[in-house]
């Protein structure tokens, strides 16, 4: 029985870490394509450059700090994710639904999108925690790292309803 457990563990786990970012890509692309047409070139190119500016931050990171092995090779376990062979900070998963949750919001201002996508993009940032391919430390650079790429695209436009 216990094993059973650890195996459906293993597979939320795993669900939270990988399998939430499609649905956030999907979610944030419908989100976009909603928009008024005279609006997307405009919106969609905001967004790819935020999303270029998050991971040139990201980028920054990583050459200022690195604290060595992944969680899952320090423990000599498995990684119950998927991952880069990188030291892994900051996330770039994190890096990624975050920076899809932002540009949703300041594009949009669509509260109950931009909380899901939140909510959902939280999972990810837990699963690649208890999946051992990130600290809380790498996450949290993911975060970081996308909202001060958003935030420089976006401006004021982001905190402002």
């Amino acid at each position: 029985m216990l094993r059973v457990m650890q195996v459906v563990a293993d597979i939320i786990i795993r669900i939270m870490a990988d399998v939430l970012v499609v649905p956030i890509v999907l979610i944030g692309a419908w989100a976009m394509l909603r928009l008024p047409a005279r609006e997307r070139a405009d919106k969609f190119g905001r967004a790819i450059l935020a999303g270029l500016v998050a991971l040139f931050i990201a980028k920054l990171m990583s050459l200022l700090y690195q604290d060595g092995q992944r969680p899952f090779m320090a423990l000599g376990v498995d990684a119950k994710a998927a991952y880069l062979n990188n030291p892994g900070f900051p996330s770039d998963h994190v890096l990624f639904v975050f920076a899809i949750t932002f540009v949703v919001w300041a594009s949009t201002k669509n509260k109950k999108l931009a909380g899901t996508l939140f909510v959902l993009s939280c999972l990810v940032a837990v699963g690649r925690v208890l999946a051992l391919v990130h600290t809380p430390l790498d996450v949290i650079g993911g975060f970081i790292a996308a909202l001060a790429g958003v935030s420089l695209v976006y401006g004021r436009t982001l905190y402002r309803r």
